[in-house]
């Protein structure tokens, strides 16, 4: 039989890891709050309830119905690989229905943090399902406004008068 001596560092030891997980999980709550808070003001400037963002795999329900695509997509999520593709797609689309470029998407993916928040709490409007697919829909104000646009090489354009 052996005999084992009670080391008097270890509890120490244990306690400083604790510590450490403490001081690591208040920083990932107040990010989560942040997000959440965001998307929770995202979600009401399309007309949803803003406490969908709240409940986990319903809040992907109301985004895709927001940005316009079937529930059924909700499985997809699920798969492991397929979920990262339609994952970003989703969050794409969600830029696009309010009017912002593939460039917020990545910072919708990246820095979630701070572009929910952005989203929600700025001045952006939503236009409508994916924007009509990101179809140039836009706000009359915006100066990136292209609906007015008319292409200079197209045959549909009359010559200019000398």
């Amino acid at each position: 039989m052996q005999n084992y001596d009670y080391d008097p560092n270890s509890a120490g030891a244990v306690a400083g890891v604790m510590a450490l997980i403490g001081v690591m999980l208040v920083p990932i709550i107040i990010f989560i709050l942040i997000t959440v808070i965001g998307k929770w003001k995202v979600y009401e400037k399309a007309g949803k309830p803003g406490w969908a963002a709240l409940i986990p795999i319903y809040t992907w329900i109301v985004m895709l119905e927001i940005v316009g695509k079937p529930i059924w997509w909700v499985i997809l999520f699920f798969i492991p690989c397929v979920n990262i593709i339609f994952i970003i797609w989703t969050n794409n689309l969600i830029s696009k229905s309010y009017g912002q470029s593939e460039g917020f998407t990545i910072g919708l993916v990246l820095l979630g943090v701070i572009f929910w928040p952005i989203l929600g709490f700025g001045s952006y409007q939503y236009l409508g399902p994916s924007a009509a697919e990101a179809g140039g829909l836009r706000p009359p104000n915006d100066p990136f406004n292209t609906n007015n646009y008319k292409d200079p090489f197209s045959n549909n354009n009359p010559p200019p008068q000398a």
